[in-house]
């Protein structure tokens, strides 16, 4: 560990504060880009490689910023508030911050709404997180939204009583798809029953992203095996 890096490490009282609030600016434009959280280990690895790495809370793993979408964020600094109990990383960005393709997370203007971006995207990011963790972010968003004008925000509003009924039919339609042997009518009530998992998944803030670490952890592992190492 680097002197300064340990000294930074040890000013932060890691068993009171375990994830610390980490603003992100842009080394060139000065703007802020995002808010994320460090823990310990998270730091330490942004200090080691001079890229931004986080913990995730929705993942609930540590996460290079663009592992995925290859819009990575160089650190030129790291910086410590006075209580320290924040972070202030300064980087510069490669493509973009923000999932949704703008370059800042911050693009909404409550106060001077004639200054919000009309457009705040710079690119199409579906391509680059798949068609999953779009709809899910995008089912995100309907939870706020009116009932009468989203169906997503609807289910939302109903409870999980309505959302289970709703993945439970969707699963016997699709098995009744299945032993019909119709192509078409499987990938159509698949994709119905994929969506209201998701939304399932929302209902508890479960990221996709849990579903796959929790995939590729079963992967070499006989079927049998795994199921015997969940009982009790």
């Amino acid at each position: 560990m680097q002197p300064t890096q340990a000294v930074l490490s040890s000013t932060i009282d890691w068993n009171q504060h375990s994830l610390i609030p980490t603003i992100v600016q842009d080394y060139h434009t000065k703007e802020v880009l995002m808010l994320a959280f460090s823990n310990e280990e998270s730091l330490n690895l942004s200090f080691q490689t001079l890229y931004a790495h986080y913990f995730s809370r929705s993942k609930q793993r540590i996460w290079k910023k663009g592992e995925q979408s290859g819009h990575t964020q160089e650190i030129i600094d790291i910086r410590l508030d006075c209580d320290n109990d924040s972070l202030l990383f300064i980087v510069k960005q490669e493509g973009v911050a923000c999932h949704t393709g703008s370059s800042s997370c911050f693009f909404k203007n409550f106060l001077q709404p004639d200054s919000q971006r009309s457009n705040p995207k710079s690119i199409d990011t579906t391509a680059i997180y798949g068609v999953i963790d779009s709809l899910y972010h995008t089912i995100l968003k309907k939870k706020s939204q009116s009932q009468e004008t989203s169906y997503t925000a609807s289910l939302f509003a109903k409870g999980e009583n309505t959302i289970c009924k709703k993945i439970i039919e969707e699963a016997g339609e699709l098995t009744f798809a299945l032993k019909d042997k119709n192509q078409d009518d499987i990938i159509y009530e698949c994709a119905d029953l994929v969506y209201h998992v998701l939304v399932g998944l929302g209902s508890m803030d479960i990221s996709p992203d849990r579903i796959r670490q929790e995939l590729y952890r079963r992967l070499g592992i006989s079927g049998i095996v795994e199921k015997n190492s969940r009982q009790k």
